[in-house]
């Protein structure tokens, strides 16, 4: 299950950069929101997949859709002006550094090991989560929340510019 939501990840991500419609990228991204919430399903992380789903998938999705139906985005960049040797240099350089990475975590005898199901459900639980979250990293959350705000309040800012 696992392979085959990183896979259908993939290729939703591969479908959003290469869509011609800003609409029809932000549903390829709706798609890879869900298989991310997948992938947190098969890891037992179940709060957080949810929270992924009505979150992301369903409230941020909305904004996005909002925005690009308010700025009416018609002048997009074409996939001719995209210079492909660009773009698999890119992809050879990402694919070298995992190797690098990979290789040093080796020689530092970094263990890689699975989490039991037992210790997965007690850290992800939503109270253990929650008191995390509002204690030790309350600093966190209230910058998060000022920058939503900000974000918001220039949003609606651009969009009374424009109908002016």
């Amino acid at each position: 299950m696992f392979f085959l939501l990183a896979t259908l990840a993939v290729a939703a991500a591969v479908g959003m950069l290469v869509s011609r419609s800003p609409v029809a990228s932000a549903l390829w991204l709706v798609l890879n929101l869900f298989c991310v919430a997948g992938l947190y399903l098969t890891l037992n992380a179940s709060f957080i997949g949810v929270i992924q789903i009505l979150v992301y998938a369903g409230a941020i999705m909305v904004l996005f859709l909002f925005v690009i139906m308010l700025l009416n985005l018609s002048a997009l960049p074409q996939l001719e002006d995209i210079q492909w040797t660009q773009v698999a240099a890119f992809a050879v350089g990402v694919v070298i550094l995992a190797q690098l990475l990979y290789v040093t975590a080796l020689g530092l005898d970094v263990p890689i090991e699975p989490v039991s199901a037992e210790t997965a459900a007690e850290v992800g639980d939503a109270r253990l989560l929650g008191k995390e979250l509002f204690t030790r990293y309350a600093l966190h959350v209230e910058v998060a929340a000022i920058l939503l705000l900000a974000a918001t309040v220039g949003a609606v800012m651009l969009a009374q510019r424009r109908f002016d």
